[in-house]
């Protein structure tokens, strides 16, 4: 267990004469007659004058501290004078602490050989989540938080059960007081979802007999080529995560991607889908929604498979050679992956809403298939395809066995903590580290560089630097059963979370090809880029991480422009490509798909997620196969792992960036011209279906969110400057007020100053940064008052206009508490129909996308897929009083506009 004390510290007694006489040593032979013991009374009378002289000394700098900081404008009071007191909330400028250096030390920490070792270790061996390997790696990660952060190994392993009093503590004491947690600390925390493993799986041609005529192999290779991927090939079954156990015959129906509209488009045509089993492709939407469609559309099960015609040029029709032997799809790769309905809701689909304890009263799941299904191979699917002679529907009958284990599972999120100055906010930065098999690119290319962020804060840690606010580091479990270890947290934690997060970073696969993907909440798309500026492009100096967003993979080929040989899901990424390269900031938003969800769309904290993906000329990415191996990024993905230490120096960047800055940097004006542009797209839908909504009361409401986000940038902009302006002052004003204490103190007591030993410069700055910190947060120091009542971080309705001070530091509090609060505007307790978890009106993952981000996703989906008028009318005004809800988050207090 994890044990933290309260803070303590022992006092050292020292004797010395009061005359400041070395005394003589007592072998000596001390001259005249022999000293009278001193008397009991006079002792007595010396010590109580020492100690009301200590005492009033610390009384009398608290009171000088009040003093100085009540008369802040008088600068006549100072003996070196300054301008009017701005504090330079960031850290002084003096030394180490400012944010250039802070940054600089970071960069210079993440390195290639770090992070090669680091993926090795990781991707040598299969770690499904709640494995025997899952739970080594989570203690592996928490030793590497031990060992950087300088947190000592308790006796105990601190591995609790979610719920517990541990578990609570560790995040709750970041903010309890009287003992509030002021050290980097690091644990487990322990859920219990249910979950599920392969057992048995069958793909079988029957004959008119019944009899088995064919019988596919569903393993893949093991080709020595690639030495992990041969040696593991068959560790882990290639099986549906959370698919239904189940023993079905029929005939097979091409629907070609699985999507609600492909089977729309067949059923329409005539094709009846009754008793039949589904071969569909992989790509277009989530897995777990072509088993949904199919479903509904009365199929009796489902196959799916990884096609190379979707896999642009890189072919072996085109002249190359599968993988592991050239950049080609190899044709026995299986993609695995959880078949939960994650657009209805993630997490374990027996506790929706609430946390996996281990005692947790479990429900009927609705999140997860009624039909079995498997993933296979492109060398199975092409042998079934030869039975379907018309293109739709086989002759003979196919029989799919699918056979798992369900059962309660624990899982192991490993955390640390490095606690902030502002304790009240913090910085939430996660990566999922279970793997469906070695996961070399998915998730370990995103652990890697989580790994050397932290080796880059511990760094820091060393050289005596605090973060201004709290940074919580996750590495989270089950992400591939369908965002578990991250939902069941959030859904602990919401209360919390929503009080004292600020952002959320997360990373996926950080590597898996040429171009570096972006996504985020609008509000956060400056800093992604602004950090990405400053991170050099990882193999051209001439350019910067930010380029990178327009990079190619080296391959090229017949099938990489819109001719008629393209497929579909090519026709798609192309013109996603091409979306990218024309966008000003292509930070694209937020649907599903990984950690970042409960976050964001239940919880309205402001995310990002980023990573290099493959682009239609890159080698291809065997997603979830035995073949997403440390051969491959060592090969194709990442040559010397320069891409993975570009990431984490941006991902590094961006944490210090919000930790660090004393507004927060969030953007609420570019978010205010991006939800215009989501009404634009909203409004061509409405056209399109022929459903004749008035938005216009939406789009008044939009400009005007738009102008109370402009007036607070103006707000923000006249502070900065002013602070800018201090900056220059702000060493001398420091030195003016130690030196006013100490004088002020010394004439008080009638001591001169040489009696009174001072603290150091760097004593000095750390007392100063404490009381910026106070400034900040005082509602938990309650025995300290300075000039303002305290106020509650929490809640915005503690912001009245009678907040008159006109102290920068109470604009910059007040400032910063709407910025954090914003994207929890967006969030409705109704949630959106028919998949209430999700509760974020602005964005969320399409009902039939899954992965794909929906614009006002319950106004978009009233028009295009219940094509209800009163509906859509309904959802408009739900809009509207969310945006006067952001519009009163945005609205400046008296102090600030006055």
């Amino acid at each position: 267990m994890i044990i933290i004390p309260p803070d303590k510290t022992q006092d050292n007694v020292t004797t010395t004469n009061s005359d400041d006489q070395e005394l003589p040593h007592e072998s000596q032979t001390l001259p005249g007659p022999p000293l009278a013991a001193p008397k009991r009374s006079n002792q007595r009378n010396r010590k109580r004058k020492i100690r009301i002289a200590a005492c009033a000394i610390i009384v009398l700098s608290l009171v000088a501290v009040f003093h100085t900081l009540k008369y802040t404008d008088r600068v006549e009071k100072f003996r070196h004078k300054t301008r009017k007191l701005l504090h330079r909330l960031q850290r002084p400028p003096l030394n180490f602490y400012n944010l250039q250096t802070i940054e600089r030390t970071f960069l210079a920490v993440p390195n290639n050989e770090s992070a090669i070792a680091t993926s090795q270790k990781y991707a040598s061996i299969p770690h499904l989540a709640g494995s025997e390997r899952d739970l080594e790696t989570a203690r592996m990660f928490l030793e590497h938080f031990q060992l950087e952060l300088g947190i000592a190994k308790p006796e105990d392993e601190p591995l609790f059960d979610a719920g517990s009093r541990q578990s609570q503590r560790a995040i709750r004491g970041t903010t309890t007081v009287p003992r509030r947690i002021t050290k980097p600390i690091a644990w487990i925390d322990t859920y219990y979802p249910v979950l599920n493993t392969g057992l048995e799986r069958k793909v079988e041609i029957l004959n008119d007999n019944g009899g088995v005529e064919w019988s596919a192999d569903l393993e893949e290779d093991q080709d020595p080529a690639d030495p992990d991927a041969a040696r593991y090939h068959d560790a882990i079954p290639t099986w549906h995560g959370l698919s239904k156990d189940g023993d079905v015959t029929g005939p097979i129906v091409y629907a070609k991607y699985g999507r609600k509209s492909d089977f729309d488009s067949l059923q329409q045509a005539g094709v009846d889908f009754k008793g039949t089993i589904a071969l569909v492709r992989y790509g277009g939407v989530f897995r777990g929604l072509k088993v949904k469609a199919a479903q509904e559309a009365g199929c009796v099960g489902i196959l799916i498979y990884s096609d190379p015609h979707d896999d642009a040029a890189v072919t072996v029709e085109n002249g190359f050679r599968s993988w592991p032997h050239g950049p080609a799809r190899n044709p026995t790769s299986v993609q695995r992956g959880s078949v939960q309905f994650i657009s209805s809701y993630p997490g374990d689909p027996t506790t929706p809403g609430y946390p996996s304890y281990k005692n947790a009263t479990r429900v009927d799941a609705t999140s997860i298939p009624s039909i079995p299904s498997l993933p296979i191979s492109w060398n199975t699917a092409k042998r079934l395809l030869i039975e379907i002679k018309d293109g739709i529907r086989s002759k003979p009958r196919i029989r799919l066995l699918n056979k798992v284990d369900d059962k309660v599972t624990p899982i192991y999120n490993t955390m640390a903590i490095i606690p902030g100055m502002v304790s009240e906010q913090a910085v939430l930065v996660g990566n999922h580290r279970d793997a469906w098999v070695l996961g070399a690119a998915d998730p370990t290319s995103g652990t890697v560089c989580m790994y050397e962020l932290v080796r880059g804060l511990g760094a820091l840690l060393r050289t005596g630097w605090t973060p201004f606010r709290t940074i919580i580091l996750a590495s989270w479990d089950a992400e591939e059963y369908g965002l578990v270890g991250s939902t069941e947290w959030g859904e602990d934690f919401e209360d919390w979370i929503q009080a004292h997060v600020v952002a959320y970073l997360n990373l996926d696969v950080s590597v898996s090809g040429s171009r570096y993907n972006l996504k985020g909440s609008p509000s956060l798309a400056h800093l992604v880029m602004n950090a990405a500026i400053s991170v050099p492009h990882p193999y051209d100096s001439t350019k910067t991480l930010w380029d990178a967003r327009l990079d190619h993979g080296p391959f090229t080929g017949p099938n990489t422009a819109a001719d008629s040989g393209v497929s579909e899901l090519v026709l798609e990424r192309l013109a996603e490509e091409r979306d990218v390269e024309e966008a000003e900031i292509p930070v694209r938003a937020l649907g599903s798909g990984s950690d970042y969800t409960v976050m964001l769309q239940r919880l309205g904290i402001a995310s990002t997620d980023m990573g290099f993906g493959s682009t239609l000329t890159d080698a291809v990415y065997h997603y979830h196969s035995i073949y997403d191996s440390q051969t491959f990024q060592e090969t194709y993905a990442d040559p010397g792992f320069h891409k993975h230490v570009a990431v984490a120096q941006h991902l590094g960047l961006m944490t210090l960036r919000i930790s660090e800055s004393v507004i927060l940097p969030i953007n609420t004006t570019h978010y205010s011209f991006e939800l215009l542009k989501y009404l634009r797209g909203v409004e061509n839908l409405a056209s399109a279906n022929s459903i004749d909504v008035d938005t216009s009361p939406l789009r008044s409401a939009l400009r005007e969110l738009l102008e109370a986000s402009l007036r607070l940038d103006s707000v923000r902009e006249k502070l900065l400057e002013q602070m800018e302006r201090a900056n220059g002052d702000h060493e001398r004003f420091v030195d003016a007020m130690v030196h006013e204490i100490k004088t002020w103190v010394n004439h008080k007591l009638g001591y001169k100053p040489k009696r009174f030993p001072f603290m150091t410069t760097e004593g000095q700055e750390r007392v100063f940064m404490e009381v910026e910190a106070f400034m900040l947060a005082p509602e938990h120091a309650p025995a300290l008052e300075l000039y303002e009542v305290p106020i509650n971080l929490t809640d915005l309705k503690d912001l009245e206009p009678d907040l008159h001070s006109s102290a920068p530091i109470s604009q910059v509090r007040e400032i910063s508490i709407r910025l954090s609060r914003f994207e929890q505007g967006f969030l409705s307790e109704a949630g959106i129909k028919d998949r209430e978890w999700y509760r974020h009106l602005g964005v969320a993952p399409g009902k039939w996308l899954g992965y794909g981000a929906t614009p006002f996703p319950a106004l978009s989906e009233a028009i295009t897929i219940e094509k209800n008028v009163t509906l859509a009318k309904l959802e408009v005004g739900r809009l509207v009083e969310v945006v006067e809800t952001l519009i009163s988050t945005l609205s400046p207090s008296t102090s600030l506009t006055s």
